[in-house]
């Protein structure tokens, strides 16, 4: 029998569906995604945390769920609104369908609302807290539930996705078949050593980086030092994205400004605010933010305009900019900064998704420009 569920917002709207996935209620940022395809791995998305994600596809869980095509060890987001639930799942790399998936996983959904309705008024109102309830059924308690939530702005929500063991990393995208790239090297040729300093890493970041030529050392981004990664001697650090507020991470901003000038240092999402953060900037959080697979980038330094993957509410403030700062990308949509530079340090970052799973592939050459950082061997020079 199907269950009733309603999405409450804090500005007193309410959408009535029906349940699938977990019985249960949460509380988050509601939000949406613009991509037609990719939902496995936006509910596998650490970037997530403590947000309801909606699709504006119509139809969501047609191809399935399976093991191979998730960015991390199980879903991280905080309730999953769709339009219309696929009836059957077809594909053959298929292993099961959505709405086990998430009940096995404990992940609220709601199905059958107006979501064209909801993404307007979020685009005109900006990302509002939310309840997502199969419980409590009442509208006027669902809206005061909303509106005394917790949003994202100071909280550290790292800390809830972050793996406490650091590990060796081995695989790459060698293993998909329609994947093929020039740049891409075998594990014998693997002799540069990147530490990535994880703060909810997606897998396929790793894996872009063993395509290059690295062999890859995750520490968690919540516990690691500057003299922990000296110990390891790598050749670069990564700083990988996340989710929530960067402000609150002190502990990851005074590893990076520790380590800045040492070591090439490449920032994604995340990494990149923590970046612009160590080196003097400051963050905002954004109206409506950034979240879907057509998001239009300028390319300074070489003027072409690249179709991006994009995750994120928050971004670096453009006023804040120190000198030894500079804009390399910008997003066209509401010109906010989409790529930074150090001017005295090897180092660099991009508030998009380079490696974009799934997504467009216009940005990958940035990993191949981290890369070649490392093999110029890039150091200060006093």
């Amino acid at each position: 029998m199907k269950q009733t569920a309603k999405l409450a917002l804090e500005d007193g709207t309410v959408y009535t569906g029906t349940g699938f996935g977990a019985a249960g209620e949460v509380e988050g940022e509601v939000c949406f995604n613009t991509s037609m395809t990719g939902y496995q791995e936006i509910l596998t998305d650490p970037s997530y945390r403590g947000q309801i994600v909606t699709m504006t596809y119509p139809q969501i869980g047609n191809y399935g769920i399976n093991e191979e095509d998730v960015e991390s060890c199980r879903p991280h987001l905080s309730g999953f609104v769709i339009r219309e639930l696929s009836r059957i799942h077809s594909n053959f790399r298929s292993e099961g369908g959505l709405d086990e998936y998430l009940q096995k996983h404990g992940i609220v959904g709601i199905a059958g609302i107006d979501t064209r309705a909801l993404v307007r008024r979020i685009r005109t109102q900006g990302a509002m807290k939310g309840i997502l309830s199969t419980e409590d059924l009442d509208d006027e308690s669902l809206v005061a539930k909303a509106k005394a939530s917790a949003g994202l702005v100071g909280r550290d929500l790292v800390q809830e996705v972050v793996s406490e063991q650091p590990q060796e990393w081995s695989e790459s995208l060698s293993r998909w078949a329609h994947i093929s790239d020039q740049e891409s090297k075998s594990d014998s040729e693997a002799n540069l050593h990147v530490v990535a300093l994880d703060f909810g890493m997606k897998w396929n970041i790793a894996r872009h980086l063993r395509d290059l030529g690295c062999r890859v050392t995750i520490l968690p981004g919540t516990t690691a030092t500057a003299d922990r990664v000296r110990e390891l001697n790598p050749d670069g650090v990564f700083l990988s994205n996340g989710p929530g507020d960067p402000e609150p991470l002190t502990y990851a901003i005074e590893t990076i400004r520790s380590l800045m000038g040492e070591k090439p240092i490449f920032g994604i999402c995340l990494g990149h605010q923590l970046l612009a953060l160590a080196s003097g900037a400051k963050t905002f959080k954004l109206k409506f933010g950034h979240r879907g697979a057509n998001q239009p980038v300028i390319d300074f330094d070489t003027g072409k305009v690249e179709i991006t993957a994009q995750n994120h509410g928050f971004a670096v403030d453009e006023e804040s900019l120190p000198d030894h700062l500079e804009i390399t990308h910008r997003n066209l949509n509401d010109q906010t900064i989409a790529g930074l530079r150090h001017r005295e340090a090897p180092a660099f970052g991009v508030q998009y998704h380079p490696e974009a799973s799934s997504g467009p592939h216009d940005s990958r050459y940035l990993f191949k420009r981290f890369r070649d950082l490392m093999e110029s061997g890039a150091q200060v020079t006093s």
